[in-house]
Protein backbone atom coordinates (compact mmCIF):
# COMPACT_ATOMS: atom_id res chain seq x y z
CA UNK A 1 0.00 0.00 0.00
CA UNK A 2 1.27 3.19 -1.04
CA UNK A 3 2.15 6.14 1.34
CA UNK A 4 -0.77 8.48 1.63
CA UNK A 5 0.06 12.16 1.15
CA UNK A 6 -0.55 14.47 4.27
CA UNK A 7 -1.65 17.98 2.53
CA UNK A 8 -0.39 21.01 4.04
CA UNK A 9 -3.88 22.36 4.49
CA UNK A 10 -4.96 25.71 6.11
CA UNK A 11 -5.81 23.70 9.18
CA UNK A 12 -2.35 22.49 9.77
CA UNK A 13 -0.94 26.09 9.07
CA UNK A 14 -3.35 27.44 11.76
CA UNK A 15 -1.54 25.04 14.62
CA UNK A 16 2.21 25.10 12.89
CA UNK A 17 1.15 28.89 14.09
CA UNK A 18 0.17 28.45 17.21
CA UNK A 19 2.39 26.18 18.56
CA UNK A 20 6.36 27.06 18.85
CA UNK A 21 8.33 26.58 15.64
CA UNK A 22 8.74 22.96 14.85
CA UNK A 23 6.96 22.03 17.77
CA UNK A 24 3.90 20.27 16.48
CA UNK A 25 3.36 16.99 16.03
CA UNK A 26 0.04 15.68 14.75
CA UNK A 27 -1.50 12.17 16.25
CA UNK A 28 -4.05 10.15 14.17
CA UNK A 29 -2.44 12.03 10.74
CA UNK A 30 -3.52 8.88 8.65
CA UNK A 31 -6.94 8.54 9.94
CA UNK A 32 -9.93 8.27 7.31
CA UNK A 33 -13.24 9.32 7.60
CA UNK A 34 -15.71 6.83 4.77
CA UNK A 35 -12.48 6.78 3.04
CA UNK A 36 -11.09 10.34 2.68
CA UNK A 37 -9.32 12.13 5.75
CA UNK A 38 -10.56 13.03 8.85
CA UNK A 39 -12.16 16.46 8.82
CA UNK A 40 -10.02 17.45 11.90
CA UNK A 41 -6.16 18.11 12.17
CA UNK A 42 -4.84 16.70 15.82
CA UNK A 43 -1.74 16.97 17.90
CA UNK A 44 0.60 17.98 20.70
CA UNK A 45 3.33 20.62 21.25
CA UNK A 46 4.39 24.00 22.84
CA UNK A 47 2.95 27.60 23.48
CA UNK A 48 5.96 29.59 24.60
CA UNK A 49 7.68 26.32 26.37
CA UNK A 50 4.66 24.81 27.53
CA UNK A 51 3.23 21.65 26.42
CA UNK A 52 -0.85 21.36 25.06
CA UNK A 53 -2.99 19.43 23.03
CA UNK A 54 -4.86 21.41 19.75
CA UNK A 55 -7.17 20.44 16.89
CA UNK A 56 -8.05 22.51 14.30
CA UNK A 57 -11.01 21.60 11.63
CA UNK A 58 -10.25 20.82 8.58
CA UNK A 59 -12.67 23.42 6.35
CA UNK A 60 -10.86 21.98 3.32
CA UNK A 61 -12.01 17.86 3.29
CA UNK A 62 -15.66 17.77 3.35
CA UNK A 63 -16.47 21.52 4.56
CA UNK A 64 -15.12 20.45 8.04
CA UNK A 65 -18.24 18.30 8.33
CA UNK A 66 -18.63 16.81 11.80
CA UNK A 67 -18.56 12.74 11.60
CA UNK A 68 -18.27 10.31 13.85
CA UNK A 69 -14.32 10.02 13.16
CA UNK A 70 -13.77 13.25 13.33
CA UNK A 71 -15.86 13.31 17.05
CA UNK A 72 -13.28 10.09 17.69
CA UNK A 73 -10.16 12.40 16.96
CA UNK A 74 -11.60 14.99 18.87
CA UNK A 75 -12.45 12.86 22.42
CA UNK A 76 -8.86 11.58 22.02
CA UNK A 77 -7.54 14.88 22.52
CA UNK A 78 -9.34 15.28 25.44
CA UNK A 79 -8.70 11.89 26.97
CA UNK A 80 -5.01 12.32 26.43
CA UNK A 81 -4.91 15.75 28.09
CA UNK A 82 -6.93 14.79 31.10
CA UNK A 83 -4.13 12.01 31.77
CA UNK A 84 -1.45 14.03 31.20
CA UNK A 85 -2.64 17.66 32.30
CA UNK A 86 -2.43 19.78 29.64
CA UNK A 87 -4.36 22.67 28.31
CA UNK A 88 -6.32 22.25 25.35
CA UNK A 89 -6.84 24.74 22.65
CA UNK A 90 -9.65 23.97 19.64
CA UNK A 91 -9.98 25.70 16.94
CA UNK A 92 -13.21 25.57 15.14
CA UNK A 93 -14.36 25.79 11.27
CA UNK A 94 -16.58 23.81 10.44
CA UNK A 95 -20.03 23.80 8.03
CA UNK A 96 -22.14 21.66 10.38
CA UNK A 97 -22.52 17.86 10.81
CA UNK A 98 -21.87 15.11 8.23
CA UNK A 99 -25.88 14.29 8.12
CA UNK A 100 -25.25 11.03 5.84
CA UNK A 101 -24.12 9.71 8.92
CA UNK A 102 -27.06 10.70 10.94
CA UNK A 103 -27.58 9.29 14.23
CA UNK A 104 -24.06 7.79 14.62
CA UNK A 105 -22.43 11.96 14.21
CA UNK A 106 -25.51 12.80 16.43
CA UNK A 107 -24.41 10.17 19.25
CA UNK A 108 -20.54 10.99 18.98
CA UNK A 109 -21.00 14.78 18.82
CA UNK A 110 -22.65 14.08 22.52
CA UNK A 111 -19.88 12.19 23.57
CA UNK A 112 -17.50 15.04 22.59
CA UNK A 113 -19.52 17.79 24.84
CA UNK A 114 -19.42 14.73 27.71
CA UNK A 115 -15.39 14.61 27.12
CA UNK A 116 -14.97 18.86 27.00
CA UNK A 117 -17.79 19.27 30.73
CA UNK A 118 -15.06 16.19 32.02
CA UNK A 119 -12.18 18.20 32.31
CA UNK A 120 -13.75 21.47 33.17
CA UNK A 121 -12.14 23.08 35.49
CA UNK A 122 -9.37 20.89 35.71
CA UNK A 123 -7.58 21.84 32.55
CA UNK A 124 -7.73 25.59 30.71
CA UNK A 125 -9.48 24.61 28.04
CA UNK A 126 -9.83 27.82 24.96
CA UNK A 127 -11.37 27.98 21.70
CA UNK A 128 -10.83 29.59 18.73
CA UNK A 129 -13.19 30.76 16.07
CA UNK A 130 -11.76 31.47 12.69
CA UNK A 131 -15.10 30.71 10.40
CA UNK A 132 -17.74 28.82 10.61
CA UNK A 133 -19.20 27.38 14.52
CA UNK A 134 -22.47 26.61 14.35
CA UNK A 135 -25.14 24.35 16.30
CA UNK A 136 -23.77 21.98 18.72
CA UNK A 137 -19.93 23.46 17.72
CA UNK A 138 -20.84 26.52 19.56
CA UNK A 139 -22.10 24.85 22.26
CA UNK A 140 -19.00 22.99 22.64
CA UNK A 141 -16.73 25.89 21.61
CA UNK A 142 -18.44 28.15 24.28
CA UNK A 143 -18.12 25.47 27.03
CA UNK A 144 -14.07 26.15 27.24
CA UNK A 145 -12.76 28.77 29.86
CA UNK A 146 -12.27 31.23 27.36
CA UNK A 147 -13.29 32.23 23.81
CA UNK A 148 -11.77 34.39 20.94
CA UNK A 149 -13.63 34.68 18.06
CA UNK A 150 -12.02 36.13 14.92
CA UNK A 151 -14.11 39.42 13.28
CA UNK A 152 -16.37 37.79 10.34
CA UNK A 153 -16.66 34.54 12.18
CA UNK A 154 -20.09 32.87 12.08
CA UNK A 155 -21.04 32.28 15.94
CA UNK A 156 -24.44 31.09 17.11
CA UNK A 157 -26.38 28.13 17.73
CA UNK A 158 -29.74 28.33 15.53
CA UNK A 159 -29.28 28.47 11.66
CA UNK A 160 -30.14 30.82 10.37
CA UNK A 161 -28.97 33.70 12.31
CA UNK A 162 -27.88 37.67 12.19
CA UNK A 163 -25.69 37.53 14.90
CA UNK A 164 -21.91 38.84 14.86
CA UNK A 165 -19.26 37.91 16.43
CA UNK A 166 -19.34 41.58 17.21
CA UNK A 167 -22.85 41.18 18.88
CA UNK A 168 -21.53 37.94 20.92
CA UNK A 169 -18.67 40.17 22.29
CA UNK A 170 -20.91 43.25 23.47
CA UNK A 171 -23.43 40.34 24.99
CA UNK A 172 -20.46 37.94 26.79
CA UNK A 173 -20.43 35.17 24.69
CA UNK A 174 -17.03 35.57 23.09
CA UNK A 175 -14.12 36.95 25.44
CA UNK A 176 -11.62 38.58 22.66
CA UNK A 177 -12.68 39.55 19.92
CA UNK A 178 -9.76 39.52 17.40
CA UNK A 179 -9.38 41.46 13.97
CA UNK A 180 -7.70 38.37 12.37
CA UNK A 181 -6.47 34.65 12.76
CA UNK A 182 -2.82 35.87 13.68
CA UNK A 183 -4.18 38.41 16.35
CA UNK A 184 -6.35 35.79 17.79
CA UNK A 185 -3.23 33.35 18.15
CA UNK A 186 -1.81 36.09 19.71
CA UNK A 187 -3.94 36.23 22.37
CA UNK A 188 -4.19 32.49 23.33
CA UNK A 189 -0.73 32.19 23.36
CA UNK A 190 -0.10 35.19 25.95
CA UNK A 191 -3.15 33.29 27.89
CA UNK A 192 -1.87 29.94 28.23
CA UNK A 193 1.66 31.85 29.24
CA UNK A 194 -0.88 32.80 32.32
CA UNK A 195 -2.79 30.09 33.36
CA UNK A 196 -1.27 26.76 34.75
CA UNK A 197 -1.48 23.34 32.70
CA UNK A 198 -3.75 22.45 34.94
CA UNK A 199 -5.80 22.51 38.37
CA UNK A 200 -2.73 21.37 40.64
CA UNK A 201 0.02 22.60 38.78
CA UNK A 202 1.87 25.88 39.81
CA UNK A 203 1.58 28.94 38.44
CA UNK A 204 3.63 30.08 35.59
CA UNK A 205 6.55 31.90 36.72
CA UNK A 206 8.32 34.13 33.94
CA UNK A 207 10.62 37.19 34.02
CA UNK A 208 9.09 40.58 34.57
CA UNK A 209 9.55 44.30 34.49
CA UNK A 210 7.38 47.09 36.18
CA UNK A 211 5.89 50.30 35.40
CA UNK A 212 4.17 51.64 38.43
CA UNK A 213 5.31 55.55 37.90
CA UNK A 214 1.56 56.07 37.07
CA UNK A 215 0.78 55.11 40.58
CA UNK A 216 2.19 58.41 41.78
CA UNK A 217 -0.82 60.43 40.21
CA UNK A 218 -4.01 61.76 41.85
CA UNK A 219 -6.53 59.64 43.48
CA UNK A 220 -8.91 61.55 40.99
CA UNK A 221 -6.53 60.59 38.00
CA UNK A 222 -6.37 56.73 39.19
CA UNK A 223 -10.04 55.99 39.38
CA UNK A 224 -10.59 57.85 36.19
CA UNK A 225 -8.42 54.93 33.95
CA UNK A 226 -9.19 51.38 35.87
CA UNK A 227 -7.28 49.43 32.98
CA UNK A 228 -3.74 52.18 33.47
CA UNK A 229 -3.92 51.33 36.99
CA UNK A 230 -3.70 47.75 36.32
CA UNK A 231 -1.34 47.81 34.41
CA UNK A 232 0.70 49.96 37.12
CA UNK A 233 0.22 47.54 39.59
CA UNK A 234 0.80 44.33 37.27
CA UNK A 235 3.95 43.33 34.97
CA UNK A 236 4.90 45.34 32.42
CA UNK A 237 2.87 44.47 28.86
CA UNK A 238 1.07 40.92 30.77
CA UNK A 239 -2.33 42.44 31.11
CA UNK A 240 -5.10 40.98 28.67
CA UNK A 241 -8.30 41.70 29.37
CA UNK A 242 -11.54 39.28 28.87
CA UNK A 243 -15.22 40.84 27.78
CA UNK A 244 -13.74 44.13 27.36
CA UNK A 245 -17.17 45.11 25.18
CA UNK A 246 -19.12 43.45 27.76
CA UNK A 247 -20.37 45.41 31.17
CA UNK A 248 -17.63 48.03 30.92
CA UNK A 249 -18.30 49.57 34.13
CA UNK A 250 -15.67 46.54 35.50
CA UNK A 251 -12.14 45.02 34.16
CA UNK A 252 -11.82 41.49 34.15
CA UNK A 253 -7.80 41.36 33.38
CA UNK A 254 -5.66 38.18 33.50
CA UNK A 255 -2.06 39.46 33.76
CA UNK A 256 1.07 38.94 36.02
CA UNK A 257 2.70 40.72 39.21
CA UNK A 258 6.11 39.80 40.18
CA UNK A 259 6.09 37.03 37.35
CA UNK A 260 3.56 35.06 38.79
CA UNK A 261 -0.35 35.19 37.08
CA UNK A 262 -3.17 37.11 38.89
CA UNK A 263 -6.99 38.20 37.59
CA UNK A 264 -7.50 41.54 38.51
CA UNK A 265 -11.23 42.63 38.70
CA UNK A 266 -11.54 46.72 38.53
CA UNK A 267 -14.47 48.57 39.22
CA UNK A 268 -14.69 51.91 37.28
CA UNK A 269 -16.87 53.75 39.51
CA UNK A 270 -20.10 52.90 38.16
CA UNK A 271 -23.12 51.25 39.92
CA UNK A 272 -23.13 47.67 39.67
CA UNK A 273 -25.88 45.95 37.08
CA UNK A 274 -26.60 42.39 36.92
CA UNK A 275 -23.73 42.20 33.67
CA UNK A 276 -20.95 42.92 35.50
CA UNK A 277 -22.02 40.38 38.35
CA UNK A 278 -22.53 37.82 35.79
CA UNK A 279 -18.49 38.89 34.02
CA UNK A 280 -17.30 39.12 37.81
CA UNK A 281 -18.68 35.78 38.83
CA UNK A 282 -17.27 33.52 35.69
CA UNK A 283 -14.04 35.57 35.91
CA UNK A 284 -13.60 34.30 39.84
CA UNK A 285 -14.51 31.02 39.18
CA UNK A 286 -12.10 30.47 36.03
CA UNK A 287 -8.99 32.12 38.46
CA UNK A 288 -9.91 29.79 41.67
CA UNK A 289 -10.70 26.49 39.28
CA UNK A 290 -6.74 27.01 38.52
CA UNK A 291 -5.51 28.59 41.55
CA UNK A 292 -5.21 32.33 40.07
CA UNK A 293 -4.76 35.17 43.01
CA UNK A 294 -8.07 37.44 42.51
CA UNK A 295 -7.56 41.12 43.03
CA UNK A 296 -10.44 43.20 43.22
CA UNK A 297 -10.05 46.68 43.06
CA UNK A 298 -13.30 48.23 44.34
CA UNK A 299 -14.88 51.38 43.24
CA UNK A 300 -18.67 51.52 43.44
CA UNK A 301 -21.07 53.44 44.75
CA UNK A 302 -23.35 50.77 44.91
CA UNK A 303 -25.67 48.44 42.90
CA UNK A 304 -27.54 49.71 40.51
CA UNK A 305 -31.36 51.27 41.17
CA UNK A 306 -34.02 52.94 39.41
CA UNK A 307 -34.22 50.72 36.56
CA UNK A 308 -36.83 47.73 37.04
CA UNK A 309 -36.03 45.34 34.75
CA UNK A 310 -32.13 44.97 35.96
CA UNK A 311 -33.56 45.31 39.39
CA UNK A 312 -35.93 42.30 38.75
CA UNK A 313 -32.56 40.38 37.83
CA UNK A 314 -30.04 42.01 39.93
CA UNK A 315 -30.81 40.47 43.41
CA UNK A 316 -30.20 36.73 41.51
CA UNK A 317 -27.27 37.74 39.98
CA UNK A 318 -25.48 39.82 43.05
CA UNK A 319 -25.97 36.29 45.13
CA UNK A 320 -24.32 34.72 43.01
CA UNK A 321 -21.69 36.97 42.66
CA UNK A 322 -21.34 37.09 46.52
CA UNK A 323 -21.68 33.01 46.32
CA UNK A 324 -18.15 33.20 43.84
CA UNK A 325 -16.16 35.29 46.29
CA UNK A 326 -17.28 33.32 49.44
CA UNK A 327 -16.99 30.42 48.23
CA UNK A 328 -13.55 30.68 46.18
CA UNK A 329 -10.61 29.20 48.12
CA UNK A 330 -7.64 30.83 46.06
CA UNK A 331 -5.85 33.47 47.32
CA UNK A 332 -7.84 37.19 47.43
CA UNK A 333 -7.23 40.72 48.23
CA UNK A 334 -9.57 43.69 47.81
CA UNK A 335 -8.35 46.96 47.70
CA UNK A 336 -10.76 49.67 47.68
CA UNK A 337 -9.55 52.89 45.57
CA UNK A 338 -13.06 54.68 45.34
CA UNK A 339 -16.11 54.53 46.92
CA UNK A 340 -17.12 50.75 48.68
CA UNK A 341 -20.52 51.38 49.79
CA UNK A 342 -23.29 49.09 51.90
CA UNK A 343 -23.80 45.75 49.86
CA UNK A 344 -21.20 46.07 47.23
CA UNK A 345 -18.88 46.67 50.31
CA UNK A 346 -20.16 43.43 51.64
CA UNK A 347 -19.85 41.46 48.90
CA UNK A 348 -16.46 42.49 47.34
CA UNK A 349 -14.57 43.26 50.17
CA UNK A 350 -15.93 42.72 53.39
CA UNK A 351 -15.13 39.51 55.78
CA UNK A 352 -18.32 37.99 54.15
CA UNK A 353 -16.90 37.90 51.01
CA UNK A 354 -14.23 35.43 52.21
CA UNK A 355 -11.47 37.97 51.26
CA UNK A 356 -7.99 37.19 52.66
CA UNK A 357 -6.50 40.83 53.10
CA UNK A 358 -8.90 43.98 52.91
CA UNK A 359 -7.03 47.15 51.84
CA UNK A 360 -7.55 50.72 51.17
CA UNK A 361 -5.93 54.24 49.57
CA UNK A 362 -5.96 56.80 52.27
CA UNK A 363 -8.51 58.73 50.03
CA UNK A 364 -10.83 55.70 49.73
CA UNK A 365 -14.95 56.22 50.83
CA UNK A 366 -16.36 53.61 52.80
CA UNK A 367 -19.49 53.42 54.11
CA UNK A 368 -22.89 51.62 54.93
CA UNK A 369 -25.04 54.17 52.91
CA UNK A 370 -24.30 56.72 49.94
CA UNK A 371 -23.33 60.21 51.45
CA UNK A 372 -26.54 61.72 50.57
CA UNK A 373 -28.74 59.11 52.16
CA UNK A 374 -26.67 58.90 55.36
CA UNK A 375 -26.72 62.86 55.62
CA UNK A 376 -30.88 62.79 55.04
CA UNK A 377 -30.69 59.84 57.95
CA UNK A 378 -27.92 61.05 60.20
CA UNK A 379 -28.07 64.92 60.04
CA UNK A 380 -31.78 65.71 59.68
CA UNK A 381 -32.33 68.24 62.51
CA UNK A 382 -28.95 69.75 61.24
CA UNK A 383 -30.59 70.39 57.92
CA UNK A 384 -33.77 71.47 59.46
CA UNK A 385 -31.70 74.28 61.22
CA UNK A 386 -30.41 75.53 58.16
CA UNK A 387 -26.50 73.83 57.69
CA UNK A 388 -26.00 72.90 53.87
CA UNK A 389 -26.22 69.54 52.71
CA UNK A 390 -23.08 69.53 51.26
CA UNK A 391 -21.29 70.78 53.93
CA UNK A 392 -22.81 67.80 56.10
CA UNK A 393 -21.91 65.71 53.15
CA UNK A 394 -18.21 66.65 53.42
CA UNK A 395 -18.74 66.19 57.17
CA UNK A 396 -19.83 62.40 56.72
CA UNK A 397 -17.24 61.22 54.16
CA UNK A 398 -14.56 63.17 56.03
CA UNK A 399 -15.69 61.78 59.95
CA UNK A 400 -18.14 58.35 59.04
CA UNK A 401 -16.77 57.19 55.38
CA UNK A 402 -13.20 57.55 55.71
CA UNK A 403 -11.34 53.90 55.77
CA UNK A 404 -9.17 54.75 59.05
CA UNK A 405 -12.60 54.90 60.47
CA UNK A 406 -13.33 51.24 59.18
CA UNK A 407 -9.70 50.24 60.01
CA UNK A 408 -10.59 50.99 63.54
CA UNK A 409 -13.98 48.60 63.31
CA UNK A 410 -11.20 45.83 61.93
CA UNK A 411 -13.13 46.01 59.00
CA UNK A 412 -9.63 47.01 57.06
CA UNK A 413 -6.10 45.16 57.44
CA UNK A 414 -4.41 47.93 56.13
CA UNK A 415 -4.76 51.64 54.50
CA UNK A 416 -2.48 53.36 52.57
CA UNK A 417 -1.45 55.52 49.69
CA UNK A 418 -1.96 54.62 46.13
CA UNK A 419 1.87 54.98 45.28
CA UNK A 420 2.30 52.20 47.59
CA UNK A 421 0.10 49.66 45.86
CA UNK A 422 2.48 47.75 44.24
CA UNK A 423 4.38 47.09 47.16
CA UNK A 424 2.10 45.70 49.40
CA UNK A 425 0.33 43.75 46.82
CA UNK A 426 3.55 42.19 46.07
CA UNK A 427 4.27 41.67 50.12
CA UNK A 428 0.59 40.03 49.96
CA UNK A 429 0.60 37.88 47.54
CA UNK A 430 4.07 36.42 48.60
CA UNK A 431 2.12 36.04 52.00
CA UNK A 432 -0.30 34.31 50.62
CA UNK A 433 1.58 32.30 48.00
CA UNK A 434 1.19 28.86 51.20
CA UNK A 435 -2.68 29.47 51.52
CA UNK A 436 -4.98 26.09 52.09
CA UNK A 437 -8.37 26.12 52.79
CA UNK A 438 -10.55 23.65 53.42
CA UNK A 439 -14.34 23.37 52.99
CA UNK A 440 -17.14 21.40 54.07
CA UNK A 441 -17.63 18.12 51.72
CA UNK A 442 -20.32 18.88 48.84
CA UNK A 443 -20.21 18.38 44.96
CA UNK A 444 -20.65 22.23 44.62
CA UNK A 445 -22.46 25.31 45.97
CA UNK A 446 -25.83 25.64 44.32
CA UNK A 447 -25.93 29.60 43.92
Amino acid sequence: MSIPEIKETQARKRLNSLFDEQEFTEIDAFALSEGESVEVVAGFGTVNGNALYAFSQDITSNGGAISKAQCEKIKKVYSLAAKTGCPVVGIYDSNGMKLKEGFEALGAYGEVLKASASISGVVPQISIISGACLGTSAIVASAADIVVAVDGSDFYLCVPSEATVEQSGKNGSVDIVAEDFDKAVSEVRNIVSLLPSNNLAPLPMYDFSSNEAFLSSSCDELKSDTMALINAIADTNTAVELKSDFAKGVKTVLASVMGSAVGFVGFTGKEICPNQCQKVTSFVKLCDAYSVPVITLVNTPGFVKGEKAEEAALVKYATELTSAYATATTQKISLVTGQAVGAAYIALAGRGSNSDLTFAWDCAQISPLDADAAVSFMYNDRLANGETREELKAEYIENEASPYKAAACSQLDDVFKPEQTRARIIKALDMLSGKRETTLPRKHSVK
